[in-house]
């Protein structure tokens, strides 16, 4: 181990970017987000640190090969409030996000760990519920729970119920996802609906009433891609647009891979009580949380088949074509808007809705 009075702090005045880290000498909410600060965070503080080609890669899972065998390997952690919300709950999160980081590889997950951080005093029943929820979305999601931990810190110290998880899965022969695989040409399309986790969440959290059911998206989402990579597996890019929505992932390979991105406004498929909510509460849809839905960058020549055989699948059924691959504003997205002009669509700076996943 380094001796850590030899390490010497970071010297912000090199950073290349002037905000928003050093307006931020402590951790805000944003830098869970997903967004700018998580980005900053990342590359200023994490990736030196931790260094290495694979983390460099920076995509929902690493793509490693270990004894010939090419593996996909993610893990994430889950803070919910409140652990059970319409649609699912903090266990449910643990199992699909974990199985969709590796589904974007295009892994079949096989294993996955799971990490209990419980707060003294939380009932034991509670905990139960959690876990019950926990083994049931591994069953329905074809993976195993095959090593885990459990913690306890002192009461006040926590939030009820944290979890962890890490997965495995096997990635394809032929298959390469990754970011920085768009080109111009691709077809951008989403499987389904957007917005509905973060406004679920957060219409129980807040109390609010939107006159209708809001049920959180949050699903498997390994079937569906086995689906697409039947078509073809040259599929270029997938992400599944969990922190800082559609428009975070958008941007976050629209940067990777150097290429613009142009999405029509009117073809992203946002529900009425989606649009209703964002319009009351002052939010954009395109930066709310999914659970259950993944973004497909597609070469041409394959977008009509791959989207035909996402609708086909349950967890696929809305699927729409949203955009295009360009070579002008490379880095950048812009979406035209209804009334035919544009608009930049950046990386969101903090977090609109926090303790969503």
């Amino acid at each position: 181990m380094p001796d850590t009075d030899t390490l010497a702090a970071p010297d912000f005045s090199n950073w290349s970017c002037p905000l928003p880290l050093r307006d931020h000498p402590r951790v805000v909410m944003g830098h869970g987000g997903g967004g700018a600060l998580s980005a900053e965070l990342v590359e200023h503080v994490f990736a030196p640190a931790f260094g290495g080609p694979v983390l460099a890669a920076l995509g929902d899972s690493a793509a490693v090969t270990l004894g010939g065998v090419r593996l996909a390997f993610s893990t994430d952690s889950y803070v919910v409030r409140p652990l059970f919300f319409p649609g699912g709950s903090i266990g449910d999160l643990a199992v699909n996000g974990t199985v969709n980081d590796l589904a974007m590889s295009g892994a079949t997950a096989a294993y996955l760990s799971c990490g209990f951080i419980l707060e003294e005093g939380v009932e034991t029943a509670q905990v139960a519920r959690v876990a019950q929820a926990l083994g049931a979305a591994a069953r329905a999601a074809g993976v195993e729970v095959a090593t885990g931990d459990t913690k306890v810190v002192e009461a006040g110290r926590g939030d009820g119920i944290y979890l962890n998880t890490a997965g495995i899965g096997l990635i394809p022969a032929g298959v390469d996802l990754r970011p920085q695989r768009a080109e111009p040409g691709d077809v951008v399309i989403v499987s389904g609906p957007i917005g509905l986790h973060g406004v679920a969440v957060m219409s129980v959290r807040e109390g609010l009433e939107f006159g209708v059911d809001v049920q959180s998206d949050c699903a498997p989402l390994g079937g569906l891609v086995q689906a697409m990579l039947a078509v073809t597996p040259d599929l270029h890019v997938l992400r599944d647009p969990t922190r800082g929505g559609l428009g975070a992932s958008l941007n976050e390979i629209a940067a990777a891979a150097g290429v613009g991105v142009v999405v029509r406004e009117r073809s992203i498929p946002v529900p009425p009580e989606v649009a209703n909510a964002c319009a009351i509460l002052g939010l954009d849809p395109l930066y709310v949380a999914n659970e259950g839905k993944l973004v497909a960058f597609v070469p041409r020549q394959h977008a009509d088949a791959v989207l035909e055989a996402m609708r086909a699948h349950p967890y696929g059924a809305g699927a729409a074509v949203i955009g295009e691959c360009v070579t002008d504003h490379p880095g950048m997205v812009v979406a035209r808007t209804a009334l035919g002009g544009t608009r930049v669509v950046d990386l969101p700076v903090g977090e609109q809705l926090p303790r969503i996943c």
